[in-house]
């Protein structure tokens, strides 16, 4: 039989390898990360056939190595596409740590580390990073090591600080990238229920900005009307509701939107171009239904609309770092002040083949997952 080492995948080989190292110098350094658990992946493939978890054995700390011990991390949609091999974006194959945000608490610093962390601090990886499906995580940065992690603060629920970057921030935006808006003006969303969904109602009722929401004809539908209600929706319809000629008779005393948010695409995207007004834009952020969007030219020549569309990641990959982080303790004062929060379900690691499946929708509709180390 192989010995043990030559059971793992590449990239944890040369984690053991370097454990080798270390300890065979063990003189020269005692800064050694505890041993660990990833979920990993070897190929592309449906997630619950692919993903498996492997114990990561120490690894010795560089100079310039931060130890983070991860405390939470959420399964997002694009975090499934990753492992299935559909995102434009991946990590190398073989030996991929799944996961793409999350919050840590620093454990261990390599004496070169010029960044303002200690021992205890939470920190996220900013911009986000591979690897956060992991109990422990060494990340060594060949440049500007020092900004890899940022401190937030640790008075809020870790999942929050897991969760603010992908969904939050994409929010927040597309709320102020695309139309000037002011107070009194109204924008429309289709995928009201998800977590982007439920962050545009609390932030447009922060800045005083009405919200028109479309969800899914589903049961328990009357249920989800009166939770986006109770975060500060004005208006939730179900598909079916705007079955009619006229939508923007549904509008009652709010202005025409000017700008609409699509994350649905098929007939749930002809609705938001049906209630904007003459100029107006839409923001196609994903494509829940997997069905195209459809614009009758009518809506080119006699209304001039705007089609746009909106990748987080590639915001955040130019030049926006500062801006970044500065959104990100924004919207973490949101809610230590309760003005932003969404549904989320914590689950232990050691149940992560349970948190997946939900994940993945063989459950029926579950709340956002997020595993706790």
């Amino acid at each position: 039989m192989a010995p043990p080492s030559r059971l793992l995948p590449p990239t944890l080989r040369l984690l053991h390898r370097s454990r080798s190292r270390f300890f065979a110098a063990a003189s020269l350094s005692s800064l050694v990360s505890p041993p660990s658990k990833a979920v990993v992946y070897d190929q592309h493939g449906a997630p619950d056939e692919v993903l498996r978890a492997v114990d990561v054995p120490p690894v010795e700390l560089g100079d310039r190595d931060v130890c983070v011990r991860m405390l939470a991390a959420p399964i997002n949609p694009s975090d499934i596409n990753r492992v299935e091999g559909v995102y434009p974006v991946r990590p190398p194959l073989p030996g991929a740590v799944a996961g793409y945000e999350g919050v840590g608490q620093v454990h261990a610093l390599g004496p070169a580390v010029a960044a303002p962390l200690s021992p205890g601090d939470w920190v996220i990886p900013s911009p986000p990073s591979f690897g956060t499906w992991q109990t422990y995580s060494i990340n060594t940065y060949i440049v500007k090591h020092e900004s890899a992690w940022h401190k937030v603060r640790s008075d809020v629920p870790m999942e929050y600080a897991a969760t603010v970057t992908v969904n939050p921030l994409t929010a927040l935006r597309m709320l102020q990238d695309f139309v000037k808006l002011n107070p009194g003006d109204t924008i429309v969303q289709n995928g009201a229920t998800s977590i982007v969904g439920q962050c545009v109602i609390q932030l447009a009722k922060v800045h005083g900005i009405h919200t028109i929401n479309i969800i899914r004809d589903r049961p328990g539908s009357e249920e989800a009307k009166d939770k986006l209600k109770q975060l500060g929706a004005d208006e939730v319809f179900t598909e079916t509701q705007l079955d009619i000629k006229n939508v923007k008779s549904m509008l009652g005393a709010l202005p025409e939107p000017a700008l609409g948010f699509n994350c649905v695409g098929g007939n749930a995207a002809s609705l938001i171009l049906k209630f904007l007004r003459q100029g107006g834009t839409m923001v196609t952020y994903g494509g829940m239904s997997k069905k195209p969007v459809t614009v009758p030219t009518s809506y080119f020549i006699f209304k001039d609309l705007s089609l746009r569309g909106f990748w987080l990641q590639k915001w955040m990959n130019s030049d926006k770092a500062d801006d970044c982080r500065a959104m990100i303790d924004y919207l973490l004062g949101l809610v230590q002040e309760g003005k932003l929060k969404y549904e989320m379900e914590m689950s232990p690691f050691s149940e992560f083949s349970l948190a997946l499946d939900k994940a993945l929708g063989k459950h029926g509709s579950q709340p956002k997952q997020v595993l706790r180390f």
